[in-house]
């Protein structure tokens, strides 16, 4: 056994480099199947804890799914917006616990912009129930101050105490609010969802900035300084969505109903999780994609190794009949070659130019004694430099006289 190990290696050796390639390319097909297969995990895993203990979601009548997207991942839009009154009176329903209003729009260097009182930071909840923390700062108690998610502050490279202007609009070339800046008073540690790409202000601030705004510009020849804003009345007229937290979970569907159908405005209640869940059943043609895409690389990579060992054996066709012309069955010419191998890497004393180092006899194998360089060998330089080893085919000659070899093993 060790002898077929010790000419295993040295064949591995001598062909490194193929041998190289070919395990670099599995290798590679392998690491792209557990990265595609991890990916798929973590996507669905970041899709289902995007938003914890959150019970209803509450907005304007539209698409459940255009609503999820928006108010959890800051994606597409909303057509209409829910009046504040009835926000209010949601939040005051004895099956609520607590209720967290929230104002999309603006944006800041093509990052969302969110409006939301300072118990957004208590209530909210993301993974299995982790809350916000912050990485340095506080959260916001001014009008003009800014808390920033996790992401934003290390690409744009913001710290505490910077001002940053906020524009109308998620376009980047959108008109900014250049005459009220924002003061970074918070960072959030990083949580691995759309908090870290949001850049986080109080609901009066989304007021205050549109003061001297109609229809999506400054109104001409008016203009509010931002020591002026605190004397008008700040509070929301309309907002985007509502975040609800219930006291028990059991009321999840009667207050889903009341909300469609008591309040005075048509407006809509989803569960995040049963439309995050319908949302990933929508993607799952693209998640069988990949599996296929890195199952045909590895399928691949290992016909590419079948195709390497299939032309290894290749370069030894003439000497396997020369071993089938001995007479000899497939056991007895594996432990010829078993025996080459050995004799031709492990004999320093053969390298220098001197006889095989095998014995002179193998009764076992039913080698006669002029046999003695018999055995075959593929042509190869001796480490001297001195020229190639002289033939064993004329002892062979000798020993068996001259034979067809056979087309097939015995």
């Amino acid at each position: 056994m060790r002898q077929l190990c010790w000419l295993a290696a040295h064949s591995a050796w001598n062909r490194r480099y193929t041998l190289g390639l070919v395990v670099a390319a599995i290798a590679l097909s392998v690491a792209l199947l557990s990265v595609i297969e991890r990916l798929r995990t973590d996507l669905r895993a970041s899709f289902a804890q995007a938003v914890s203990g959150t019970d209803l979601i509450v907005g304007a009548r539209s698409s459940p799914l255009q609503l999820v997207l928006y108010a959890v991942f800051r994606m597409g839009a909303v057509t209409h917006e829910m009046s504040w009154d009835s926000a209010q009176a949601i939040a005051r329903h004895p099956a609520v616990a607590w209720a967290v209003p929230v104002t999309l729009g603006d944006g800041h260097r093509g990052y969302p912009v969110l409006g939301a009182p300072a118990s957004y930071f208590q209530h909210f909840r993301y993974g299995a129930g982790e809350s916000l923390r912050f990485a340095t700062g506080r959260p916001y108690r001014g009008l003009f101050e800014a808390v920033l998610g996790a992401e934003v502050a290390e690409r744009l490279g913001y710290r505490l105490g910077q001002r940053i202007l906020l524009a109308h609009g998620h376009d980047p070339l959108a008109p900014t609010h250049a005459d009220k800046p924002f003061t970074v008073v918070g960072i959030l540690a990083r949580t691995g969802t759309p908090v870290d790409r949001t850049v986080h202000i109080g609901l009066e601030a989304i007021e205050a900035i549109h003061l001297d705004w109609q229809g999506g510009a400054p109104i001409p020849g008016l203009a509010i300084p931002p020591e002026l804003v605190g004397k008008f009345d700040l509070t929301p007229k309309s907002i985007t969505t509502v975040l609800l937290g219930l006291k028990s979970r059991a009321q999840v569907f009667a207050m889903q109903r009341w909300v469609e159908t008591q309040v005075g405005e048509p407006l809509m209640a989803v569960l995040p999780g049963v439309v995050l869940d319908e949302l990933w059943q929508m993607l799952a043609v693209a998640e069988h994609g990949l599996l296929a895409v890195s199952a045909l690389v590895a399928g691949t990579s290992l016909i590419g190794l079948v195709a390497v060992i299939l032309a290894g054996l290749n370069e030894r066709r003439r000497s396997w009949p020369s071993c089938a012309r001995w007479g000899r069955g497939r056991g007895a010419s594996w432990h010829c070659w078993s025996w080459k191998g050995w004799g031709w890497s492990s004999s320093p004393s053969y390298s220098a130019g001197s006889s095989p180092p095998w014995p002179s006899s193998s009764p076992a194998l039913g080698w006669p004694r002029s046999m003695d360089l018999g055995l075959p060998w593929v042509g190869r330089r001796r480490a001297s430099g001195c020229g190639s080893p002289p033939s064993p085919w004329p002892a062979c000659r000798r020993a068996f006289g001259r034979r067809r070899a056979p087309t097939a093993w015995p």
